[in-house]
């Protein structure tokens, strides 16, 4: 089915659709609007980044579409569930299940192996361990972490823990990857690497939303979204994706 996302053409069902999306902090006599009337829909397999100056609201924007926090108003829905209207115990199980988190500084447990860390959503979602070491392993495989399974995060270079990251992101099949600065901690040569995991996962169907405010790292999303002061500035196709996703520079 093909379907109009900001006059383009996108192929899939909607995995994200916000509709009217507003968050208010302060209080009544002081409001401090940060997202203002957000409309965006993000269809399976794509991969878009969301960039922003400072303040524009990436980060407030990251919050709601991982479930973190809720909207003031508008309606949220996450593969056809309005997630806004869910309660604290409802958005937990939509984070363990529905979301897999990329985040810039690893959020990897210091005291687990790369096996424990990645084996963690699956034991949150009380899969047996047999399974749980089985689907685990074959992800810290897929990312080249074979020989560090039982290394601890400590033990890793950066680009290793976000590898690390990046497996445990996948290990509960989400409908959702979400990715926050992915490469903001690592060095201009293991970002590429990493970028370039990200392409191949896109081009294996994954849905990406990628936060970011580095340029070179948008150029590789399919489509990028531009928010400025709370609201959508542009949403455009990015035909050179592919030429940058290839980039060693």
């Amino acid at each position: 089915m093909t379907v109009t996302v900001a006059g383009h053409d996108a192929v899939g069902r909607a995995v994200l659709s916000l509709r009217d999306i507003t968050k208010t902090y302060g209080t009544a006599q002081n409001p401090v609007p940060v997202l203002r009337g957000v409309d965006l829909q993000v269809h399976e397999g794509e991969y878009v980044a969301i960039v922003g100056a400072s303040g524009s609201g990436k980060s407030t924007m990251l919050n709601i579409l991982g479930c973190l926090d809720r909207p003031t108003s508008g309606s949220y829905h996450l593969v056809g569930e309005d997630v806004a209207q869910f309660d604290d115990l409802s958005l937990s199980r939509v984070r363990k299940t529905r979301i897999g988190f990329v985040f810039q500084s690893f959020q990897l447990v210091s005291h687990l192996s790369v096996q424990e860390n990645v084996e963690l959503p699956l034991l949150y979602a009380r899969v047996a361990r047999n399974e749980r070491r089985r689907r685990a392993g074959e992800l810290i495989e897929r990312v080249g972490l074979g020989h560090r399974r039982g290394h601890l995060p400590t033990m890793l270079s950066g680009g290793e823990c976000q590898r690390a990251a990046l497996a445990r992101a996948l290990v509960n099949e989400p409908a959702l990857i979400l990715a926050d600065e992915p490469t903001g901690n690592l060095d201009s040569k293991t970002s590429v690497e990493i970028m370039k995991m990200f392409v191949s996962l896109h081009e294996q169907g994954r849905t990406i939303v990628m936060i970011t405010h580095d340029p070179s790292v948008a150029a590789r999303a399919q489509r990028r979204i531009t928010l400025r002061d709370g609201a959508v500035a542009g949403d455009d196709l990015q035909p050179n994706a592919a030429e940058a996703a290839c980039s060693t520079n």
